[in-house]
């Protein structure tokens, strides 16, 4: 479990003048120097990543934090988790702070510790112990701890291949969570059938699911979703196609199965960057993922058409929870010696949850070999 101490923002900052803020945060990072870093989602409003150090997806900036031990304070410009695995993989000595905690994942609190017990006594009670849990890296430290208590693995979005083809290796059977569209998207690609992934609706008795189904399935999928991905339609595929004959479609796989499968090409926040990135002039690509991230490449790489596939605004909206103005007190606050809004993890469910981080990576390692 993380502990948590809310502080609220001041009045005094909500008014300042963006000028004003940008020269305040300037100068508090240069009094702090390297005793701080602060580290960028991919996903975070420009006026706040700007001033980032790292920017990144929330394990390779985890990742980065903890190989800056000069570091003091770890300050994460992203959601809860986020937060909690900066604190996982960091050293003892260093502090990590969520400029807002009310910044947090609804994907995430999609499956809380107590649910996950009652769906793992309920699936093992029908089909044994030959079950691998693995969790995608957007999941609260204690369902990760969960995972590794159980002899699981956490997955990223880009290894969740990888991930779920080692379970499937070591058991007949994979229980992934918290999102099941990545689940099902990873699975497909495996090859296992849709008939042989059941959905476990953490709302119903037993899961929704009858006993024949569980022992039927290979994959159980836990019902929850990114709110930002899933808003994606299939009909916004075939839309962009009109609307830019010969254009190139990419996806998260946080999105549905259905647009995942209408898309030229499906990958992580990481790839979808590289592809667009690497691409030549002239090409067009429509992005399913999060618009900040979208216009950001647009503006960078104006010689290319770059369109979300959706014209609603799928922001992140707990994302943009933090502020210029929660940076610019947060960092002051630093200057003056005060901590505000830590998230620390307690050192058993560290220490469960840095099992499954470390089961993930050696599987990078054993694939890689």
């Amino acid at each position: 479990m993380s502990t948590l101490t809310l502080s609220l923002l001041p009045e005094t900052y909500v008014e300042l003048p963006e000028r004003e803020l940008d020269e305040r945060i300037a100068q508090a990072k240069r009094e702090l120097g390297s005793r701080l870093v602060i580290l960028g989602h991919h996903y975070q409003r420009d006026e706040v990543i700007k001033f980032a150090d790292y920017r990144g997806d929330s394990l390779k900036l985890s990742q980065l934090a903890a190989s800056r031990p000069e570091a003091e304070y770890i300050v994460f410009c992203g959601v809860h988790f986020m937060a909690e695995s900066a604190d996982i993989l960091s050293a003892d000595h260093q502090i990590v702070i969520l400029p807002d905690l009310n910044a947090g994942c609804s994907m995430a609190d999609m499956a809380n510790l107590e649910q996950v017990e009652v769906c793992w006594e309920e699936l093992t009670s029908v089909c044994g112990e030959g079950i691998v849990p693995v969790t995608y890296v957007n999941s609260t430290a204690a369902i990760k701890a969960f995972v590794g208590r159980h002899g699981g693995a956490v997955c990223t979005s880009s290894n969740a291949g990888k991930v779920m083809e080692w379970a499937l290796a070591h058991a007949e059977r994979a229980l992934f969570l918290p999102d099941e569209h990545l689940g099902r998207n990873t699975g497909y690609r495996l090859g296992i059938p849709l008939e042989r992934m059941a959905l476990w609706n953490p709302r119903e008795e037993a899961g929704g699911l009858s006993e024949e189904a569980i022992l039927q399935a290979r994959i159980f999928l836990w019902k929850g979703h990114c709110s930002v991905h899933q808003r994606f339609l299939p009909e916004h595929v075939e839309r962009v196609r009109r609307n830019y004959p010969g254009i190139h479609v990419i996806a998260h796989p946080e999105c549905s199965w259905e647009v995942c499968q209408r898309a030229d090409e499906v990958g992580s926040t990481e790839l979808i960057i590289k592809r667009i990135v690497e691409s030549p002039p002239g090409s067009q690509w429509a992005v399913g993922t999060e618009i900040h991230l979208v216009n950001r490449l647009a503006k960078e790489y104006p010689d290319r058409l770059v369109v979300t596939l959706d014209d609603c605004v799928c922001m992140c909206s707990t994302m943009y929870r933090i502020s210029p103005q929660h940076l610019c007190w947060t960092l002051e606050n630093l200057v003056g010696g005060q901590v505000v809004n830590r998230v620390s993890v307690d050192p058993e469910t560290k220490r469960w949850a840095r099992v499954a981080l470390e089961q993930m990576l050696g599987i990078g390692k054993a694939v890689e070999s």
